[in-house]
C-alpha cells in the first residue's frame, strides 16, 4: 500500500536521586516506570524479534533517565524495592486466599514482579541502557536524542545560549551514551519556536517532530499537512504529529485507555491496605497492585480486573487502530509521493498508565505487518524521500492549548527570570575560564553547569502547575538555584568550598563529562 506509520516513543522522568536519605519517595517514579514501562516494552520488542517479526520503531531516551538508569545507587535501591514488592505480594497471597479472583489476581502480580527482577538482576544484569544498544544494534530500534534535561527550550530561547546548552549536552550525552551521531532529536513537548533548527543544524540533527499546527500554520502553511515532513530553512526536517490517529491512544476519555476492561491506575492497595497491612510501603503510595478495573464513571463500584479479557482487548483495540491508520493514509488520496503518519506517545504511556499498553503494541505490530502496513522511521523516511517541502514551522507545543500555556502559568512563572539570571551568570564565568581553566576550575564549573540544567527541567514547572507534586518541584528548583549561586559566589572570589563541592557532587552526580564550555 502507499504510505507508512511511524510509532515513536519518549522515554523521560526527571532526575530525582537522593543519597541523602535511605528511602525517598519520588524515587518510586523510576521503580514502577521500569516494572510497568521499561521492562515490559523492551521485553515485547526482543519478544518480536526472537519470532521473526520485521518491525522498526523509533524511541527516545532522555539523558536524565540515561543517568539514572547507569546509577549503581539507584539499580541497588530498584532491587530492593522489588524484593520489599515480594514480601507484600507473598502476604497478599494469603489474606486473599478466601477469595478465588483476588487470589489470582494477587498470584499474577508475584509472577509479573519475580519475572520482571529475573530479567532485569539475571539476564538483563541491571543493565537497561545496555538492552536499548542491543535492539538498536539490530536495526528494528531507531535512537533519537533529546535535550539535556528536558528544558522547554523556546523558553530559554530568551535567554542567550540556555537552548544551544541543552541541545549539545544532550547530543553529547547521546554520543557517549549510543555510540556514534544521533539523526533525530526529540523537542521537549515537542515545543518549537524559531531559531530552534539552527541550534539542531549545529548537532548535524536531521529531523525533529512537532504538533500538527506547527505544519499547518508554518510560513507558507504545509501543502500534505501532517501526512509530510517539511525541511526547515536551516535543514533539519520537521515531522508532524498525526492528531487523530494519536488521541485514539493517549486520550482517557475519547481513546483506548478509558475502556471499562481494562485495569484502573488509581485504584492501589497503597490506598486501601491499612498502614499495617502495607509495611513497609507508606499508607497513600503506589505499589503497582491493582484489582480494579476502569468499569465505567456510570458504575456504582468498582469491578474486578480481569486480566485476560483486558488482553483480548487490546488486541482488538489494536487492530482498530492499524485499520484506522489505513485508512487515514488512503484519505491522503496521494499522487506520485508517499504519506507518513507520525504518532508519538510517552514511553511511560504503556505499561505505567495504561497496564495494558506493551500489548496493545506488540499487538499493533502484528496487525500491521498482516495487513502490510510498513513500519518506518523518520530516519529512513528521508533517505527514501528527500525531496520535501520548504517551511517555517509555526511556535508551538503539545502542551495544552498547542503553545506554552502549561509552563508559563501564573503558578510556576516565577521560576524563569531566576533561570535567566543563573545562566547569565554561568556564560560569563565559562567565559573568563574557556581557554585556560585549571583541573579545580573545571570541576567547579561542571558542577555549575549540573545545577543550572537541573534547575531548567520542564517536569518542576509541569508538576507545580498541576499541583502533583508541588512542594517537591518548588524545592528542587530552589535547591539547585541555591547550591548554583553558593557555588558560583565561592568560585568568583576564589575560596571555593571543596566539602561543599564534593556535597554537591555526590547529590547530583549526572553526566560526569559534561563539557561546560558549551556555555561560553
Amino acid at each position: 500500500m502507499t504510505g507508512s506509520l511511524a510509532l515513536v516513543l519518549h522515554a523521560h522522568l526527571p532526575f530525582v536521586r537522593h543519597p541523602e536519605h535511605e528511602f525517598f519517595h519520588e524515587e518510586n517514579w523510576l521503580f514502577e516506570a521500569i516494572s510497568e514501562s521499561y521492562v515490559p516494552l523492551l521485553q515485547m520488542m526482543q519478544r518480536l524479534l526472537r519470532r521473526g517479526i520485521r518491525f522498526q520503531i523509533t524511541l527516545s531516551v532522555s539523558p536524565t533517565l540515561c543517568a539514572m538508569l547507569s546509577d549503581p545507587l539507584l539499580r541497588e535501591r530498584y532491587l530492593r524495592h522489588l524484593d520489599r514488592l515480594g514480601g507484600l505480594l507473598e502476604r497478599e497471597c494469603d489474606r486473599n486466599q478466601a477469595d478465588k479472583r483476588l487470589f489470582a489476581l494477587s498470584q499474577f502480580y508475584r509472577n509479573f514482579f519475580a519475572e520482571t527482577r529475573r530479567t532485569f538482576a539475571e539476564e538483563w544484569n541491571c543493565d537497561l541502557l545496555g538492552v536499548f544498544r542491543q535492539l538498536r544494534g539490530t536495526g528494528a530500534v531507531e535512537i533519537a536524542a533529546s535535550a539535556a534535561t528536558h528544558a522547554i527550550l523556546p523558553i530559554l530561547q530568551q535567554s542567550p545560549g540556555a537552548a544551544h546548552a541543552q541541545i549539545a549536552i544532550g547530543c553529547d550525552q547521546f554520543r557517549e551514551t549510543f555510540g556514534g551521531e544521533p539523526s533525530g532529536f526529540w523537542l521537549p513537548e515537542c515545543a518549537y519556536s524559531t531559531g530552534i533548527s539552527q541550534l539542531l543544524q549545529a548537532e548535524n540533527i536531521r529531523w525533529f517532530i512537532v504538533d500538527a499546527h506547527a505544519l499547518e500554520q508554518g510560513l507558507p502553511p504545509a501543502r500534505r499537512g501532517s501526512f509530510a515532513p517539511c525541511f526547515t530553512k536551516a535543514g533539519p526536517a520537521a515531522f508532524a504529529r498525526n492528531v487523530h490517529a494519536s488521541r485514539q491512544v493517549w486520550s482517557a476519555d475519547q481513546g483506548y485507555p478509558g475502556d471499562s476492561a481494562y485495569r484502573d491506575f488509581y485504584r492501589d492497595v497503597g490506598f486501601d491496605l491499612s498502614p499495617e497491612e502495607l509495611a513497609p510501603f507508606p499508607k497513600g503510595s503506589f505499589t503497582g497492585i491493582k484489582y480494579h478495573r476502569v468499569t465505567g464513571r456510570d458504575a456504582p463500584m468498582k469491578e474486578i480486573y480481569d486480566h485476560t479479557a483486558a488482553e483480548e482487548t487490546a488486541r482488538k483495540h489494536a487492530g482498530h487502530f492499524v485499520a484506522r491508520c489505513i485508512a487515514e493514509l488512503e484519505s491522503v488520496q496521494a499522487v506520485e509521493w508517499n504519506p507518513i503518519l507520525i504518532v508519538p506517545f510517552d514511553a511511560e504511556l504503556f505499561g505505567h498508565w495504561w497496564f495494558e499498553g506493551p500489548r496493545f503494541l506488540e499487538h499493533v505490530i502484528l496487525a500491521a505487518a498482516n495487513s502490510k502496513l510498513p513500519l518506518t522511521t523518520p530516519t529512513e523516511f528521508l533517505e527514501e524521500n528527500p525531496t520535501q517541502q520548504v517551511t517555517e514551522p509555526a511556535a508551538s507545543s503539545w502542551g495544552d492549548r498547542g503553545f506554552l500555556h502549561v509552563w508559563l502559568d501564573e503558578k510556576c512563572g516565577w521560576i524563569y527570570p531566576h533561570l535567566f539570571t543563573a545562566n547569565t551568570r554561568m556564560g560569563t564565568l565559562a567565559k573568563s575560564r574557556s581557554r585556560k581553566a585549571t583541573p579545580d576550575d573545571e570541576r567547579v564549573l561542571r558542577q555549575l553547569a549540573r545545577e543550572l540544567l537541573l534547575a531548567q527541567s520542564s517536569d518542576w514547572a509541569f508538576l507545580i502547575r498541576n499541583a502533583t507534586a508541588k512542594n517537591y518541584a518548588t524545592k528542587r528548583v530552589s535547591d539547585h538555584l541555591s547550591r548554583f549561586a553558593k557555588l558560583a559566589d565561592q568560585f568568583e572570589r576564589r575560596k571555593v568550598d571543596r566539602d561543599f563541592l564534593a556535597q554537591c557532587e555526590a547529590q547530583d552526580n549526572l553526566f560526569p563529562n559534561l563539557d561546560w564550555r558549551h556555555y561560553a
